[in-house]
């Protein structure tokens, strides 16, 4: 048996032997296309991934600012209802002291007085100044005046108020995560274009396949850029 390679025959197909001679594979400008085909792929991958997760950690915040706005919300109730119960001690001590006034009755009056709440008294003595009995431009009572208030109902306002800010916040996350979900769905779009891109044949095809999914890609990651980050250690 011979070792030496075979040389063809006057009689093999010409066009035979010029296929086992030809280059083979697809040409150059075909393989950059597929090289940028599988760059987009996988940073629309990568991409989606990011927005996924940071829809989610934007559900979080929304969910946790509700949380603590509906807590300030119940506790804003709790400080109001305290409030109106104090504030109608106030006008039952009052009335009580007006009437024993009224009657002469100084004990009873005294009794009444000395039981006013602390918040009470200054407002009160302030009314006794202005001699409402013989002044009639003075207020009809201590309620009138601008000294009375009550720590609760001023509690109840500033737990309402961040309870409002705690929704305006859960707001907010929740369209922040739309905005990521909305993100992803681009980045979808990215990968759909891309993949199709390379299932076909004609060079143009391609192409503009690539250059629509380029362009997705690059005004969705120009958005992302400008969006808020949310991150958890």
């Amino acid at each position: 048996m011979s070792d030496e390679p075979s040389t063809p025959s006057g009689n093999e197909d010409p066009g035979v032997i010029r296929g086992m001679f030809a280059p083979s594979g697809m040409s150059r400008a075909d393989k950059r296309l597929e090289i940028i085909a599988g760059i987009l792929l996988a940073l629309a991958t990568v991409a989606i991934a990011w927005s996924g997760y940071q829809a989610t950690r934007w559900s979080g915040e929304q969910a946790d600012a509700y949380s603590r706005g509906n807590a300030a919300r119940t506790e804003s109730t709790k400080a109001a209802s305290r409030a109106e119960s104090l504030n109608a001690i106030d006008l039952a001590l009052f009335t009580e002291w007006i009437d024993a006034t009224a009657a002469g009755d100084g004990r009873k009056a005294s009794f009444y007085r000395e039981r006013f709440r602390p918040e009470f008294q200054e407002p009160f003595r302030e009314w006794l100044a202005l001699r409402p009995l013989k002044n009639p431009d003075a207020p009809s009572s201590p309620f009138a005046l601008e000294s009375y208030s009550v720590a609760q109902e001023q509690q109840a306002q500033k737990l309402t108020a961040e309870a409002d800010a705690y929704s305006a916040t859960a707001r907010e996350a929740n369209q922040r995560g739309d905005n990521y979900v909305l993100a992803a769905v681009m980045f979808a779009m990215v990968l759909f274009f891309a993949g199709m891109a390379t299932q076909f044949e004609s060079r143009q095809v391609k192409a503009a396949g690539l250059v629509v999914a380029a362009v997705v890609f690059v005004a969705a990651i120009a958005w992302v850029a400008l969006m808020p980050v949310s991150i958890s250690l």
